[in-house]
């Protein structure tokens, strides 16, 4: 019954991420999962719940990309998992769990993870934006937007999203460095700080190509 469950619920699932931007495609619902189902074991997570959690976390993300981020993810996904959930015949109970876990993913607004489940996938999630994949990631989002390769020099009080300068580093100087303090987990924060490293001395070298200094 329940590899039934799953066959049906990632069926339901792929027309979602059908035109997503490739850094929340499947395929990071996919990394997001196999990170989420390692450190879960270790933290002692209500695994089934943890799974379906992850695959659904981020189904209304191409919402939230269409409005430009008037839409919150976090919360309309939420609605949307209760539904597909409902259609597929999901106990009530273990619904309610899902929806926290995905509702609390993006920890905004003082909507914080309290289950260990949605530290899991919280932590999870960040960590797919960092390291080797968060740099490839970036770069991918800034080929999306159409953005440069790299500047060497950015004026961060220009807080321009989606715009020409909203390049890797841009995301590196902004967002990515502050990850590893957001950790809610043991496990969490053991990965995050070798993946930090890992940004910070690639950024370094890059800084030092393009000035020419290497």
């Amino acid at each position: 019954m329940e590899e039934e469950f799953f066959g049906k619920l990632r069926e339901k699932i792929l027309p979602y991420f059908e035109g997503v931007n490739p850094c929340h495609d499947i395929s990071h619902t996919e990394r997001v999962l196999n990170l989420a189902l390692a450190i879960g074991e270790e933290e002692g997570a209500n695994l089934e719940i943890l799974e379906v959690a992850v695959l659904l976390h981020d189904v209304a993300r191409k919402e939230q990309d269409e409005s430009r981020g008037t839409v919150c993810h976090a919360g309309r996904g939420g609605e949307m998992a209760k539904e597909i959930l409902d259609e597929l015949g999901y106990p009530l109970d273990k619904i309610e769990k899902v929806v926290h876990c995905i509702e609390t993913h993006r920890f905004r607004k003082g909507n914080v993870p309290e289950s260990v489940e949605a530290k899991v996938l919280y932590d999870s999630d960040k960590l797919d934006s960092i390291g080797a994949i968060g740099i490839g990631r970036a770069f991918s989002f800034s080929g999306y937007l159409g953005s440069h390769v790299h500047f060497l020099d950015l004026d961060l009080t220009d807080d321009e999203e989606y715009g020409e300068k909203d390049c890797a580093y841009r995301e590196f100087l902004t967002k990515l460095l502050k990850v590893k303090d957001k950790m809610l987990t043991e496990r969490g924060r053991e990965l995050a700080e070798e993946r930090h490293d890992f940004m910070v001395e690639f950024f370094d070298r890059i800084n030092k190509e393009v000035g020419g200094e290497l």
